[in-house]
């Protein structure tokens, strides 16, 4: 399954434990070494390209370039070259709403209808600002449409337009029921602050944030504007970068419209400590844990949660939102105890900034951490571009249990798509089964190996793979979707399980992982709930009496009996591993 547009930094509910080389910190280099080295490999294993602030208790100590900005004219990132932002967008967006609020101009819970009167009459009365602002509206996201990247994303619309593209849709369940993320609730609230104001989105953000912020750097991105020190956005095939497809800076809008440079969102924090925007009874209601998301929980516009400090078990709170757009990821984490920052502007996609955020992370606290491997999956890709398929597959069973690269599954179905994407049908669909073999007990390694399947007009074999996503997974619901429209009934496929009540009450303790990350289970009525060190908690669903399932992320717990009947373990199956934790 491939990831939201505009999408944020998704962190599993159950921290997903990897194995990789271990850097131990050695005291006599200083911070700015570490931070140097640290970036350098990423950057030498082509995992990261772009620009990069680390603040330590309030004060920038690194701030530098990586890669380039534009590979044509060889022209390097540096502190101030000017990034899209991508949903990092969104903060702005409820900074601006907040700011109306605090001027009585709005209010959290009237509903759409009362600020845009001409929006759908079927969902206008039902949705209110704070479920906007939450994505707890339960609008359908216009991102992921089928039409988007083809249709949709190319061309220019106006926020009326944009509307118009979901305004009627049947709500994905009643508004305030859960999370789910959602560009089109954004677009809704940059209409709010047109309409409200009677100014557009560009210029209440100019006006409001970024001229008061002397953040001269920042704005909303248009294709026509000769915007100097802007960086290109670039697509990797393996090692090899591709420009980025276009994309209209319209249709992300108020979702994702924006860029910045790592300079100017340091000030943007900065501010965040002070009332200079807005009041801090206000301010402190953008961090607040309204609902749990992505094993975090989401205020306005910002994700909420713990974080690992490099390789140990300890965590630090964080306030922190991610984004991705055409060419572009980006990141941006606030550890409000003590004041210390990371922004990382990538442009050239996909860099795995969580991971090297983690890392940075212990470099300030003196903590070990990895440093990151080559990752075989691209290495592959490049073999297969190269030369061939077959050069591909050689290369990857040659290396598959080599120490010397990281072998993910999230890697792997990402080269399987941009094989995909670039019509190498038969090579995606290679690739996609290599990654089932490698990560069997995966629901996801399934589901897109039946879409490569649906591609090729194998569609028996791809419905074998989707019923297989869905057992494993019964939350699949882009999967239940694909078999329907292969002709499957799929109404006794999902089926509530009932666990006696006893058995339930079995499971309830805690699970040791790895030494100091413990899983905790408990009960609440009928309702088994499980909780990760440093992590909320999230309800797990029973797929039968021992097999359970999480919504929030794909994740499975399997519990485990002795020969006398009493529980002994439980085993996680995430992110294609299986780890076992022995009750304590």
């Amino acid at each position: 399954m491939k990831p939201n547009h505009y999408s944020f930094r998704r962190t599993a509910i159950l921290a997903v434990i990897t194995f990789v080389a271990t850097f131990a910190v050695t005291y006599a280099q200083t911070k700015t070494t570490q931070l140097d080295e640290l970036l350098n490999k990423y950057t030498e294993y082509g995992q990261f390209n772009g620009s990069v602030l680390v603040a330590d208790k309030g004060q920038v100590i690194y701030k530098k370039g990586f890669g380039m900005a534009n590979m044509e004219w060889d022209i390097p990132n540096t502190p101030d070259t000017k990034h899209r932002l991508g949903s990092i967008t969104k903060q702005f967006t409820s900074m601006l709403i907040m700011q109306l609020v605090a001027e009585g101009k709005l209010d959290l819970q009237a509903t759409v209808s009362k600020y845009l009167p001409d929006y759908s009459k079927v969902n206008g009365d039902k949705i209110t600002i704070h479920q906007l602002l939450t994505h707890t509206s339960g609008t359908p996201n216009y991102t992921s449409f089928p039409n988007f990247f083809k249709d949709l994303s190319q061309n220019p619309h106006s926020p009326t337009e944009m509307l118009a593209l979901f305004g009627d849709l049947p709500l994905e369940f009643t508004p305030g029921e859960r999370f789910a993320y959602s560009n089109s609730g954004y677009i809704l609230l940059g209409a709010i602050i047109e309409k409200v104001t009677g100014k557009t989105y560009e210029e209440v953000l100019q006006e409001k944030i970024f001229d008061p912020l002397k953040m001269k750097d920042s704005g909303y991105d248009h294709h026509n504007t000769i915007l100097k020190k802007r960086a290109t956005g670039y697509e990797m095939k393996g090692s090899t970068p591709e420009n980025s497809p276009y994309i209209d800076m319209s249709t992300p809008y108020a979702a994702g419209s924006l860029y910045s440079t790592v300079e100017d969102l340091y000030l943007w924090d900065q501010a965040l400590y002070t009332d200079k925007l807005l009041s801090k009874k206000y301010m402190d209601m953008l961090f607040e844990k309204y609902i749990p998301a992505f094993g975090e929980y989401y205020g306005y516009g910002w994700m909420i949660g713990e974080m690992p400090i490099g390789n140990t078990k300890d965590t630090v709170k964080v306030v922190t939102h991610g984004g991705g757009i055409n060419g572009f990821n980006t990141l941006i984490t606030r550890e409000i105890e003590d004041k210390s920052l990371v922004v990382l502007l990538n442009n050239t996609g996909g860099a795995p900034l969580y991971s090297i955020n983690v890392a940075i992370s212990a470099i300030l606290k003196g903590k070990t951490y990895d440093m990151p491997k080559q990752s075989l999956a691209d290495l592959v890709l490049n073999k297969i571009l190269d030369k061939d398929l077959n050069a591909g597959l050689e290369f990857y069973k040659k290396n598959k249990d080599s120490k010397l690269y990281s072998l993910e599954e999230d890697d792997m179905n990402s080269i399987g798509y941009t094989l995909l994407q670039a019509g190498k049908i038969n090579e995606a669909e290679a690739i996609f089964k290599l990654n089932v073999e490698a990560f069997p007990k995966s629901s996801n390694v399934y589901d897109s190996y039946g879409e490569a399947l649906m591609e090729q007009g194998k569609n028996e074999l791809a419905i074998i793979n989707y019923k297989k996503s869905v057992e494993l997974n019964p939350a699949n619901e882009s999967g239940i979707a694909m078999l329907k429209k292969l002709g499957v009934e799929t109404e006794d496929m999902v089926k509530d399980v009932s666990v006696p009540d006893a058995i339930l009450e079995s499971y309830v303790g805690k699970y040791e992982l790895q030494p100091g990350f413990i899983l905790t289970i408990t009960k609440e009525g009928s309702q088994l709930n499980a909780q990760a060190t440093g992590q909320p908690m999230a309800p797990i669903f029973p797929k039968s009496e021992t097999e359970f399932y999480l919504k929030v992320v794909t994740a499975q717990i399997i519990f485990k009996k002795n020969a006398a009947g009493a529980v002994e373990s439980l085993t996680l199956f995430q992110g294609g591993q299986e780890i076992v934790g022995k009750r304590i």
